[in-house]
């Protein structure tokens, strides 16, 4: 199934961040990585669409079989989601193979559509996606717009200028007194936003907040000195610091109580419940973890899917 694109209209400055050299960089260094699998992947995808299993769900949700469906994504996460340095009508990543797998079960194509990612639910609530497979972390709140279908741990890593000046160890009082940029929307800013009471009553300036829209410009924030940190997935900040090895460091990983889930609307769980199942076969048969090391994740926060809902 191929990949294509629906330009975001709305805002074109999403498509092409100030900080493409890093996308592009980081782009290139995965895709050569996983060229020697990509044959092997499109063999699993094909016994995966003639497995039993599979066979058996496109019976039971015959109302996915031949359709197309939209996947709201956020590409500006390179091993997750982003362009596709050699085809620009194309997206690579993780989430994007994951999706084409559940399509390739379920008997359905995707169209992509990229938003900005506080724009990634709201797009799913108007019905302008059927789903988001978007690197995205399943809370409470969330779970108030949509429905999520867990397949991975979070762990958080934080990102500094080479050497740690500020001594940065964590979503702790280490950080009164910095900027931390972080992405509008994102479960790390109430976090950062909670350590004021904690910093005031030792005597601290609370932290301060630059928001950003995605991962590249807040890297880019770290990189000219505007801001101190970045918190967020480990294999987002592990990238950066393969980057720019001599001007940033990860100062630790911090695990975080949430999952990154596959977010369909509540109105929907015909497909929710499909995709629970089509996802446990495509970890039963190994997929999941091939994709991951083929996108250098990290396989051991693979977890059974869950469902998670305010329901």
């Amino acid at each position: 199934m191929s990949s294509n694109i629906e330009r975001f209209n709305a805002h074109p400055s999403q498509a092409i961040s100030p900080s493409r050299g890093w996308r592009h960089w980081m782009v290139v260094s995965l895709l050569g990585a996983a060229v020697w699998m990509v044959h092997l992947g499109s063999a699993q995808a094909a016994g995966l669409a003639d497995s039993k299993v599979c066979q058996a769900l496109q019976a039971k949700y015959p109302q996915f079989k031949g359709k197309t469906l939209v996947d709201a994504i956020n590409p500006h996460t390179p091993g997750y989601e982003a362009l596709d340095p050699k085809d620009p009508n194309r997206y690579i990543g993780f989430d994007i193979d994951l999706a084409e797998s559940l399509g390739s079960c379920l008997g359905f194509s995707l169209k992509y559509t990229p938003v900005a990612f506080a724009a990634l639910l709201p797009t799913l609530q108007s019905g302008q996606a059927d789903l988001v497979i978007s690197d995205i972390y399943a809370t409470k709140e969330r779970a108030k717009a949509a429905d999520f279908i867990t397949y991975s741990k979070v762990f958080d890593g934080v990102l500094v200028a080479k050497g740690n000046p500020k001594k940065i160890d964590g979503i702790n009082l280490s950080m009164c007194g910095t900027t931390a940029a972080e992405n509008t929307g994102f479960v790390e800013v109430p976090l950062v936003q909670n350590l004021a009471e904690p910093c005031k009553a030792a005597g601290k300036p609370a932290p301060q907040l630059q928001l950003y829209d995605n991962n590249a410009s807040c890297i880019q924030a770290v990189l000219a000195g505007r801001a101190d940190t970045y918190i967020n997935d480990v294999n987002t900040v592990d990238q950066a610091v393969k980057a720019y090895p001599d001007k940033l460091s990860k100062a630790l990983a911090v695990t975080l109580p949430y999952h990154i889930g596959i977010g369909v609307s509540k109105s929907n769980t015909a497909l929710r419940d499909a995709i629970v199942a089509a996802l446990g076969e495509i970890q039963k048969s190994g997929m999941q973890l091939a994709m991951m090391k083929k996108w250098g994740l990290d396989q051991g926060a693979i977890e059974p899917p869950t469902i998670i809902s305010d329901k």
